[in-house]
């Protein structure tokens, strides 16, 4: 059978749309991921309009290692469309107004690709996450990938259990092991950052993981990833880790805390994100990343979590 372009583009975002969950519909995927046929053909007709909005001097601070007013948004996120389209799911996220992308994995997409996706559609990636055995096994690839899309932040988002180990050894052991590749980072232009969780505030051996993993690392080496989320549900004011550790956080995962404990949509939760913002430049931050690990909309969730940041980002500017 001989397809045309048209209709080749027309089944692949019908079987997109067929494939992914309940939190998008068929009617909100095919809306978004109709752009693939156009996008074959005009690449440049997607370039994101927010570029001619006044967003272009927010990627300028990025650029330059300042914080930015930039939002962002971590892919995870929406790691189920990614699988199925990431053209398709990079458009969405750009329509919504997002301007940086942390990546969590490229879905078999090589580099160049990745970064003319983000070219197309406006987007820049200053962070990606990546598992810390992949660094043992892969790290001169890596680096080329970051440096190619224009990663600033390579940055490791989970312990296994078995890597957790017992007492506070393995973090000791792991702190050293940042150091060490921080270096090899910080030789290619990138920084090594490392994200938490809530089981880095469990005191092992009368010692808080993450107070380990933050002292026994050179600020100049190994930057921090403060997950909101999981810091205030271990019991802790992201607040007073600022003041304790000034200038160590120069990313934050953004997301929200129901009263039952679960996750919520930015703004819709128990978190106090205004003053933990108006604590930004004493944290050191540089890049604010939404994130919501689960949710029955997607869309929704994007679009919130835009929203709130977007409105907090201004209450401190």
């Amino acid at each position: 059978m001989n397809l045309s372009k048209e209709n080749v583009s027309k089944k692949v975002t019908l079987d997109a749309a067929n494939k992914v969950g309940s939190g998008v519909s068929r009617r909100q995927f095919i809306k978004y991921s109709s752009g693939l046929l156009a996008a074959m053909n005009a690449p440049a007709v997607f370039a994101h309009t927010s570029l001619a909005h006044g967003h272009g001097g927010d990627k300028g601070a990025m650029m330059n290692g300042k914080h930015s007013n930039a939002v962002g948004l971590q892919l995870y996120t929406l790691r189920d469309i990614m699988k199925v389209s990431v053209p398709a799911t990079l458009k969405l996220v750009a329509d919504v107004g997002y301007t940086e992308m942390e990546f969590a994995g490229y879905f078999d997409h090589s580099a160049k690709e990745i970064k003319q996706l983000l070219d197309e559609n406006g987007l820049t990636a200053p962070s990606a996450h990546i598992q810390l055995d992949a660094f043992d096994t892969n790290l001169p690839q890596i680096l080329d990938d970051a440096q190619t899309i224009g990663h600033k932040y390579l940055v490791v988002p989970w312990l296994s259990e078995a890597q957790r180990g017992r007492g506070i050894a393995p973090y000791q052991a792991l702190a050293e092991k940042l150091n060490n590749i921080g270096e090899a980072c910080k030789k290619e232009g990138i920084t090594l950052a490392y994200h938490n969780h809530d089981f880095e505030f469990e005191v092992r051996d009368n010692k808080t993981p993450l107070d380990v993993l933050i002292t026994e690392t050179d600020p100049n080496l190994v930057a921090m990833e403060l997950d909101l989320y999981w810091t205030v549900k271990a019991g802790k004011n992201p607040i007073d880790y600022f003041k304790q550790y000034p200038g160590r956080f120069k990313l934050w995962h953004v997301k929200d805390l129901a009263e039952d404990g679960s996750f919520a949509d930015v703004g819709k939760g128990t978190i106090n994100f205004q003053e933990i913002f108006a604590h930004g430049e004493l944290a050191g931050i540089e890049h604010k990343f939404v994130e919501r690990d689960q949710t029955t909309d997607r869309i929704a969730t994007i679009e919130q979590g835009f929203n709130a940041v977007s409105a907090l980002n201004k209450g401190v500017s």
